[in-house]
């Protein structure tokens, strides 16, 4: 199946759905949480500790072989092992997600943490399962679309957790905010409900109980993906592929406000028109991984996203101008969600065999600490270079990430991350 007719198939209107699921908690425990607690008089300090609630993102490979290896008993033989444990974590989510609008961060801080903890854990678990059942239920050559809409998904998701929460704290408490973003996961059951269960992977052997299983489940992953050849350079480029995005991401705001854009200019234009921009940018990714293949797809991707920087650099000569701001976030959005949804099919086509849900948990829990960690000196590149420098720096940082996919491609090293290389994720 290919082109823009796989965009029609009820797994990818499933696939949709769950990624909506996905991307809402994950702003509701970021930004939208600081931004809640800062709204109620929550110094700045005790915010900052506020983050490390997103730890289980980074952590979600420890328990994915529970998810690979058990299905949940009586929902399980309902729906699957794949979307019982999906529906089980939005289940899950609902509750928390209650619980923390109806605390009181003032006056039980600790509470309000523990449920923040609480809805990020149930939705690492839930991009768990998400992420092994969109990888398990589309074959190699639909995993470039699978991509966009999962991407898609994921964008609307953010958006209600964050653009529309904000606006509706302005009218309504926000208990009732929170009960209203809980309500919303419900998009997410609705997809696991429509979705087709996948086919039982193979080499899957039902889970014994057994000495050293647990750390069979963990280190097999970690085997199947160093089965690759240049396993370890994949990885690496893994790393390197948004490294200039992520640099430039971390002092995206500040750069706003040094220009004295305004707030509404930065949520409007930010938040909305780059998500507006952002979606038509991953189902042309889907479609060109579909044409092309994803190494060609990794390459104009890359290529496109890193030269939008230059459009920062731009904007940051010409001062406080809303309209090429318009132009360069619209630009950087477009050619951002080409790019993602080629990296997604990557990272998807190399997650497969009896473990889907704990290697491609392992690939993305590595690459978000990994980058995270090497951006965090971006500020002192600011500070040193100037905001040009600084953008036309971050467009040089994505070279390395693109020679070594040169590299890697001319070894055939990521040819097991191509469609038609014999294998069904």
């Amino acid at each position: 199946m290919r082109g823009r007719s796989l965009y029609f198939d009820r797994r990818m209107l499933a696939i949709a759905l769950m990624g909506f699921a996905s991307g809402l908690p994950l702003l509701l425990t970021t930004s939208t949480l600081g931004y809640w607690l800062s709204k109620v008089g929550i110094d700045k300090t005790t915010i900052g500790l506020f983050a490390l609630v997103g730890l289980p993102y980074a952590l979600k490979f420890l328990w994915a072989p529970v998810l690979d290896r058990a299905t949940i008993p009586v929902l399980g033989a309902a729906l699957g092992r794949r979307r019982s444990w999906a529906l089980a974590a939005q289940l899950g989510l609902v509750g928390a997600i209650v619980g923390l609008g109806a605390s009181d961060p003032l006056d039980a801080p600790a509470l309000t943490a523990a449920w923040a903890l609480a809805v990020s854990f149930l939705s690492a678990t839930q991009d768990v399962a998400i992420d092994a059942y969109r990888i398990e239920v589309l074959d190699d050559d639909e995993q470039g679309a699978g991509a966009a809409v999962t991407q898609a998904g994921y964008r609307g998701g953010m958006l209600a957790a964050g653009a529309g929460a904000v606006a509706l704290a302005d009218f309504l408490p926000w208990s009732i905010v929170f009960a209203a973003l809980a309500v919303a996961v419900g998009v997410g059951m609705l997809g696991v409900l429509l979705g087709p269960e996948p086919e039982r992977p193979p080499g899957l052997a039902p889970p014994v109980p057994e000495e050293g299983a647990l750390r069979r489940a963990l280190l097999v992953p970690f085997r199947e993906l160093s089965r690759h050849p240049q396993w370890g350079a994949i990885l690496l480029f893994a790393l390197l592929y948004k490294y200039g995005d992520a640099v430039a991401g971390v002092m995206a705001n500040p750069f706003y406000v040094d220009l004295g854009f305004s707030g509404v200019e930065v949520a409007s234009v930010t938040k909305v028109w780059s998500i507006v921009a952002f979606l038509p940018g991953v189902f042309v990714g889907g479609v060109l991984v579909a044409k092309l293949g994803v190494l060609r797809g990794l390459f104009v991707g890359g290529v496109l996203q890193a030269l939008t920087n230059l459009l920062f650099a731009l904007l940051a000569v010409r001062g406080h101008d809303l309209a090429f701001l318009a132009v360069a976030v619209g630009s950087d959005a477009f050619t951002g969600g080409l790019a993602s949804a080629a990296f997604v099919a990557f990272l998807s086509n190399l997650s497969r065999g009896a473990a889907t849900g704990t290697q491609y948990a392992l690939l993305t829990s590595l690459m978000a600490a990994g980058r995270t960690a090497m951006s965090s000196g971006s500020g002192w590149l600011a500070d040193q270079v100037g905001w040009p420098g600084f953008w036309v720096a971050t467009t040089l940082l994505a070279v390395p990430g693109l020679l070594l996919l040169w590299w890697l491609a001319a070894r055939g090293a990521p040819r097991a991350a191509e469609p038609g290389s014999g294998h069904r994720a």
